[in-house]
């Protein structure tokens, strides 16, 4: 079948709001423990901090990592749909509004490097442009397309040259060079000098690691199942939505259940050749997809299903600025743990830094409800949605 408008209007989504709040605080919660990439943390006091530091790190990693960048993602491919659909109801092309859409989203992302140099921003806008293909392909097309990314080609093409070629090294863009190149800039330098840092080598840094662990096409993968998920309706409480999401739970929960050992299993040959290091990545971002899928089912079902309704939906102002929560962590992170602010890093642990999370999430869901008391956006998301219609009568 071939592309065609919704008949139904794309009324605003709670439970997505819900969810882009969630995967926001999870990723706050891991951008702090890990310091805001800094990756020097100090020696802990005593055995039992040593414990508990470790502690945090696994649980917060095996919980959030990933899995809260891939709901973003998948929400983000939601939304273009949304935006688009809205505009093809009325008659209008809305991609090449996208593309200008993208441009400044890339822009959020230079600023967002100014503090911090793991931004996403920039993957995203470049990610956005290229699936703009694919916004007005048919169904089969679109699942051939997300079944693609989704196998990972990168990866997939790695162990078999691995395995037909054993010298074969593993992809190297050069990420782990351009990252210890802005490590002093954020150790001992100023603010000006992680500025100049993070925006010679930021950029390079996030492109050439998200090619290299498959970050890209996985983003890829995301917005175009954000895309098909949008054009089913599937978030919606109609039709048989909510048995098709008591499937993907149950689904999601085996497939987990058979990743997770397939990956542990794999760990001690990370060093065994590029095929068995590919192979790792690989089986963890299928692992961390399912842990995600289950995930936003389980929101889902809670949310259209529970008396949980009422608790979850006190998340949803939260989601709703989840660009402006997203630039603010990195402000007040780096500001934080970063030589040109308090220099956090040299004293806090993984439990502390989690600490210091939580009260920066609490601390911006508070503005949030405070702001939306009087702004339907965020002020950045209004910012944003300005300048997408500037020029627009």
């Amino acid at each position: 079948m071939s592309y065609a408008p919704s008949l139904k209007p794309n009324t605003r989504i709670d439970v997505a709001d819900i969810l882009r709040g969630i995967a926001i605080g999870g990723i706050v919660l891991i951008h702090f423990i890990e310091q805001l990439n800094f990756y020097k943390f100090p020696e802990p006091s005593c055995e039992f901090m040593a414990a508990l530091n470790k502690s945090v790190w696994d649980t917060l990693f095996f919980m959030l990592a990933s899995k809260m960048y891939a709901i973003f993602s998948l929400l983000f491919g939601l939304s273009f749909f949304i935006q688009h659909d809205n505009q093809a109801q009325q008659g209008v092309d809305f991609r090449p509004r996208f593309v200008w859409r993208m441009v400044l989203l890339f822009l959020f992302g230079l600023f967002d490097l100014l503090f911090y140099n793991g931004d996403i921003l920039t993957v995203y806008a470049v990610c956005g442009v290229l699936v703009i293909p694919f916004i007005r392909a048919s169904d089969k097309v679109l699942i051939a397309a997300t079944i693609f990314f989704a196998l990972q080609p990168i990866e997939l093409s790695y162990i078999v040259m691995g395995l037909l070629d054993p010298e074969m090294t593993s992809l190297n863009l050069g990420s782990k060079e351009l990252f210890r190149a802005i490590m002093p800039a954020q150790s001992e330098g100023s603010f000006l000098d992680v500025v100049i840092a993070n925006l010679r080598y930021g950029t390079l840094v996030n492109f050439t690691w998200a090619i290299e662990h498959g970050r890209m096409t996985q983003t890829i993968f995301l917005f175009l199942l954000g895309i098909y998920l949008g054009r089913k309706r599937l978030f919606y409480d109609e039709g048989n939505n909510i048995e098709i999401w008591k499937k993907v739970l149950i689904g999601s929960l085996c497939a987990f259940f058979v990743l997770l050992p397939l990956h542990k299993g794999s760990i001690p040959l990370r060093n065994e050749g590029c095929a068995y290091k590919s192979l790792y990545e690989l089986l963890n971002m299928w692992k961390n997809l399912s842990m995600t899928l289950f995930y936003v089912s389980g929101v889902v079902l809670l949310y259209y299903r529970t008396s949980a309704r009422n608790f979850l939906s006190k998340i949803a102002p939260y989601g709703k600025m989840s660009l402006t929560n997203y630039l603010l962590q990195s402000i007040i992170g780096g500001f934080v743990f970063y030589n040109w602010g308090l220099g956090m890093f040299r004293y806090s642990g993984h439990a502390s830094s989690l600490l210091m999370g939580i009260a920066c999430v609490a601390l911006q869901y508070i503005f949030c409800r405070w702001w939306l008391s009087s702004h339907s956006h965020g002020p950045f998301e209004m910012i944003w949605r300005k300048l997408t219609w500037i020029g627009k009568k």
